[in-house]
C-alpha cells in the first residue's frame, strides 16, 4: 500500500495577485507631462491641457467649428446628419495626435484613464452619460481588433461609464478599406452595411438613449453609418463623443 497521498486539486498559477500590490504603488507614483515634461504631474498636465484643448465653439450635431452663438452648422442644418448631439473634447491637432497614437497603435493602455478624463470634462460630455441608457464604444473588424490586441474606443467608453458601456451590442460586420484619403462621400459609401445591431438583442436599442463612443472623429462617416444603424433599429436618441476631432483648415 502506497504512502503517498493522493494530488490535491491543480490550482493554477496567477502570477497578477503578486503584483497587484506594486502596480496600484505604481499607478499612484507622480510622472511626467509629456507634452511639457512637468514634474511631477499627471500624463498630460492641467496647464497643458487647458491650453491645447480649450472650450470652443462647435456644431451640436457633427462638432465642427462654428461661429459663438451658432448651434448647428449650415451643413447639418441643411442635410441633419442620423446624430441627435456631438460632442469632442479637443482639435485632432498637436499634441493629441501623438498621445492618441501612443494609446491607438503602440499599445500603451495606460493613456485610457487620462484620455477618457478629458472627454469627460469637455462640455455637454457629463451630462449626455449620465442621461443615456447605453454607452456603445464603436466596433472594430475582427481583423483589425486581432492586429491591435484591444479597442481603444471600448477603453474609453468603459472608463466613462463602466456601468452602461455594453461592447457587443453594436457590431462590425465587414472589413472595410482604410477611411484616410477618401473623400466624405467615399468614406460613407465605404461603410455602408459595416455596423448590424447584435441580431438577438435589437429590443434593447429600441427607444433607448444611446451614446456612442470613439476616439477620433474625421469626416464623421464612422459615427453616422453607426448611427443609422442605431435609428434603423429604433433608438430614441443618439449622441456621438469622440476625443478628438478633424477640423478643416484654416
Amino acid at each position: 500500500m502506497s504512502n503517498h497521498r493522493a494530488p490535491g486539486p491543480f490550482l493554477p498559477f496567477r502570477p497578477l495577485r503578486l503584483f497587484r500590490p506594486f502596480t496600484a504603488l505604481l499607478a499612484r507614483l507622480p510622472s511626467q507631462c509629456e507634452v511639457c515634461r512637468a514634474w511631477p504631474s499627471q500624463p498630460v498636465c492641467d496647464a497643458c491641457v487647458a491650453r491645447f484643448a480649450p472650450p470652443k465653439a462647435r456644431c451640436g450635431a457633427c462638432a465642427l467649428p462654428v461661429p459663438e452663438g451658432v448651434a448647428r452648422c449650415g451643413e447639418c442644418v441643411r442635410h441633419p446628419p442620423p446624430l441627435d448631439a456631438c460632442f469632442t473634447a479637443c482639435t485632432y491637432a498637436w499634441p493629441w495626435p501623438d498621445c492618441i497614437a501612443r494609446f491607438k497603435f503602440h499599445g500603451d493602455a495606460g493613456w485610457a484613464g487620462p484620455l477618457a478624463t478629458l472627454l469627460r470634462s469637455a462640455p455637454w460630455v457629463e451630462p449626455a452619460l449620465e442621461q443615456c441608457d447605453i454607452v456603445l464604444p464603436m466596433p472594430l473588424a475582427p481583423g483589425r481588433l486581432r492586429e491591435r490586441g484591444f479597442n481603444q474606443a471600448h477603453e474609453l467608453a468603459r472608463r466613462l461609464s463602466p456601468a452602461k458601456t455594453d461592447a457587443t451590442l453594436l457590431l462590425r460586420t465587414r472589413e472595410t478599406p482604410a477611411q484616410s484619403g477618401l473623400l466624405r462621400a467615399e468614406r460613407l459609401r465605404n461603410l455602408r452595411g459595416a455596423f448590424a445591431v447584435e441580431p438577438l438583442r435589437t429590443d434593447e436599442v429600441r427607444g433607448r438613449r444611446i451614446v456612442l463612443v470613439d476616439d477620433v472623429m474625421t469626416s464623421g462617416a464612422s459615427l453616422f453609418a453607426a448611427a443609422e444603424t442605431l435609428r434603423l433599429a429604433g433608438a430614441a436618441h443618439i449622441t456621438g463623443l469622440a476625443l478628438a476631432r478633424t477640423d478643416p483648415p484654416q
